[in-house]
């Protein structure tokens, strides 16, 4: 009976894991333990808010470390993580500057400038990416005109798995899928747009030619002696989600649930039409085609309350939240002012007092505030989704660890009128894993995978409310959802 040890190290914005997934090709069965997990959290440097790459590596590498010990060898590894960040090197290979956080400030202003001198339209049929002033294209341009001694030592861009590969490895390599998240790869060519560059004021030498998913990028050696497989993954996070998500019909979505919300189809084709970019549709990279989504500040909401009010029973939270009344407050999550603000507690109150809504005063107010405003948005985006197939979605998968929060999917189903089905919780490393295990032939394809994934990890299904309420709130949630108002036009 064949055997396999797969290491899937998956960093989110707020935790990573090191995690180890045991596959009987006998059986087709994954099984999953945690190795390591450890917290991510931006530090400020230099007058920014950076990502601690010494500290995630020192995490990674002390996981690793204990597999070791423990006498398994793993047959590859594979890493996932955020997008847009990226990681400057000199010609030596040592790291220049810091890691700036797509959270920091620094590209305030940016965005718009792009837009001025490039137009609109011609950025997003050049890379059919939505615009966020989070994106690398602006961090870049905010590189070259605040950082000049950073970019005059610079020789290489890595994104941030593609810079911990070349830790493990020694080897750089630019994986597709997470460079799609920049704004700078040219939706027709695969490869990195010279113009956009050129505006960002960086040279294109920096960036090598970008690889699908699959490669094995080099081999990391353990303390006992063995060389492991590097494998680059489809490694932006969202789209290692996708890959594990049990998608199994034309007429599904998807929602990838956690700091961030993912809602999206999947397509064959980029979908770059006037209509996709009025409703701000992203086209990113996935294993297989494109990842044709919306892009939702998700439960970066939650969490930030959680933190700010010391709250660490969450269940009891949802509990709780489940016995508010039914959009009593409302925001638009998607607002800039909910990116990073000093206190996420003051700007949800400050944001319902500014539009005559009750002002949520309790953990349980503000969580229902939260929680209504995302499934109101998830109607909102489903129904531009449907506009864009022309026909409607029948069936929505939440994968991540919003899956796991009963009322949200509820409440997404009520207010989307579509059933939604739950699972897996851990989406990005599964996908993280699958992707190793098609590139080591164990798998034919994608759809092979999504097969073993629904036998291995049941689903929860929440059917929708025939009669729900949801509706008579959408007048005043598109209010405050004007695009004028959104996050991506800031």
């Amino acid at each position: 009976m064949s055997m396999r040890n797969i290491v899937a190290i998956d960093l989110g914005a707020s935790s990573g894991r090191v995690m180890l997934a045991q596959w009987s090709s006998a059986k087709q069965h994954i099984s999953l333990r945690e190795v390591r997990r450890f917290t991510n959290q931006r530090v400020r440097r230099a007058g920014y808010d950076c990502w601690d790459l010494d500290r995630l590596e020192q995490e990674i590498r002390l996981g690793l470390a204990q597999l070791d010990d423990e006498g398994i060898v793993p047959d590859s590894i594979g890493i996932d993580t955020w997008g847009v960040d990226l990681v400057l090197l000199d010609a030596n290979g040592e790291r220049v500057g810091e890691a700036v956080s797509y959270r920091d400030k620094r590209t305030e202003g940016q965005m718009a400038q792009a837009i001025n001198d490039l137009g609109k339209e011609a950025i997003y049929q050049r890379t059919g990416i939505q615009f966020l002033p989070i994106n690398t294209l602006y961090q870049l341009r905010a590189l070259h005109q605040q950082q000049p001694d950073w970019q005059a030592r610079v020789r290489h861009a890595l994104m941030i798995p593609d810079y911990l590969h070349y830790r493990l490895t020694g080897q750089m390599n630019w994986e597709y899928t997470n460079a799609t998240t920049t704004q700078l790869l040219n939706i027709q060519s695969g490869e990195w747009d010279h113009d956009l560059l050129a505006w960002a004021g960086v040279p294109a030498e920096w960036f090598g030619k970008p690889t699908a998913p699959g490669n094995t990028v080099g081999y990391w050696t353990s303390a006992s002696g063995n060389h492991i497989p590097v494998i680059a993954v489809a490694t932006h996070d969202t789209a290692s989600a996708v890959l594990a998500t049990p998608l199994m019909q034309d007429d599904a979505a998807y929602l990838s649930s956690g700091t961030w919300s993912l809602i999206g189809i999947e397509s064959l084709q980029p979908c770059v039409s006037s209509a996709a970019l009025n409703a701000n549709v992203t086209n990113e990279g996935g294993a297989e085609g494109y990842r044709v989504l919306k892009n939702i500040m998700g439960l970066w909401l939650l969490q930030r309350v959680c933190t700010e009010l010391h709250i660490t029973d969450l269940c009891s939270l949802i509990d709780d939240a489940a016995q508010e009344p039914l959009c009593h407050a409302l925001i638009n999550p998607n607002h800039s002012r909910f990116i990073n603000p000093i206190s996420m507690v003051q700007e949800i109150q400050n944001a319902c007092a500014e539009q005559n809504m009750p002002v949520p005063q309790t953990p349980a107010a503000l969580a229902r505030t939260i929680f209504d405003s995302l499934a109101l948005l998830y109607r909102q985006s489903i129904g531009e989704l449907d506009q864009l197939r022309a026909t409607p979605l029948r069936q929505l998968h939440v994968v991540g660890g919003g899956s796991q929060n009963p009322l949200l999917n509820q409440l997404c189903a009520d207010a989307c009128q579509l059933p939604v089905l739950a699972g897996p919780i851990e989406a990005s490393t599964l996908g993280n894993v699958g992707c190793q295990l098609i590139a080591l032939g164990e798998l034919r394809d994608v759809n092979d995978l999504r097969r073993c994934i629904s036998q291995n990890f049941p689903l929860k299904t929440f059917e929708p409310l025939k009669n729900s309420a949801f509706a008579a709130h959408q007048a005043r949630f598109a209010a405050l959802s004007q695009p004028a108002k959104e996050l991506a036009y800031d």
